[in-house]
């Protein structure tokens, strides 16, 4: 598991002590997952989708959630013994309710050390592109060193693979990164695109200069959601996620 420590940068006394009693708050909300990134490479991208406001903030707190695996493993069965409302209700609603609550709370303690801070909901989309949010959670936990993007699309760690959520706070504070990108450890594996319903990912490993339409198109990932619902389904796939290896090769060997 990686649980990364919250680190001052040199010369700033205002946090002093601080980083100690985020982690602990991040223990206490039960978080599998805590870092810092500076957000700095990616200004442009957050001017486009959240605009010059979002994209001062010069750092983000990068907050993750491991899902339980006993539930991501039911995901190829989802259409028997309700296990697509067992997946949305506990491995989605409930920890983005978690996160939501420990990043609420990790923002205050911030601004009552006189530092701005912006919790991201998950559900603003931004508003020209309406299947993109306003802010990449994945986005914040690459540049904070936790996992890179897979051709997926999502954010991969290397002991739970894709099977994270995460949430981001936003803020001025002077934390120094915990850490760098990570370099996409993919390769040739194709398992989350072989097993796409929607057909919608082309397979390409993530390269930062491609637009994701490059690697995902969102469109057929909404048609099929849409689909589930007509037919009177529950908005569940998760199928990409329950392939990943990373996910599910390494859960015996996790500590």
């Amino acid at each position: 598991m990686v649980y990364r420590e919250l680190i001052l940068q040199k010369g700033s006394k205002a946090m002093q002590g601080l980083p100690d009693e985020v982690t602990q708050l991040a223990g206490r909300e039960q978080l599998d997952y805590i870092g810092v990134a500076d957000l700095a490479p990616a200004h442009g991208y957050i001017v486009g989708t959240g605009g010059p406001a979002l994209a001062s903030f010069p750092r983000c707190v990068s907050l993750g959630i491991a899902l339980m695996d006993a539930i991501v493993d039911r995901l190829p069965e989802k259409d028997s013994f309700g296990n697509a409302e067992h997946y949305r209700t506990f491995a989605y609603e409930v920890v983005n309710d978690r996160l939501e609550q420990a990043a609420s709370k990790i923002g205050s303690l911030l601004q009552r050390a006189g530092y701005s801070a912006l919790p991201m909901c998950r559900m603003i989309r931004a508003g020209s592109q309406p299947l993109t949010a306003v802010f990449s959670h994945k986005l914040g936990a690459h540049l904070a060193g936790l996992g890179w993007i897979g051709k997926s699309c999502m954010l991969i760690t290397p002991d739970r693979g894709p099977r994270v959520r995460w949430a981001s706070v936003l803020t001025d504070a002077p934390l120094a990164p915990t850490g760098a990108p990570m370099e996409q450890r993919c390769g040739d594996c194709m398992e989350c695109v072989k097993i796409c319903p929607a057909k919608a990912y082309t397979g390409r490993n993530f390269v930062e200069s491609e637009p994701r339409e490059a690697r995902f198109d969102a469109s057929k990932c909404n048609d099929y959601f849409n689909a589930l619902e007509t037919a009177g389904k529950p908005r569940v796939c998760g199928l990409c996620l329950y392939a990943c290896l990373y996910g599910r090769n390494k859960k015996t060997n996790r500590k």
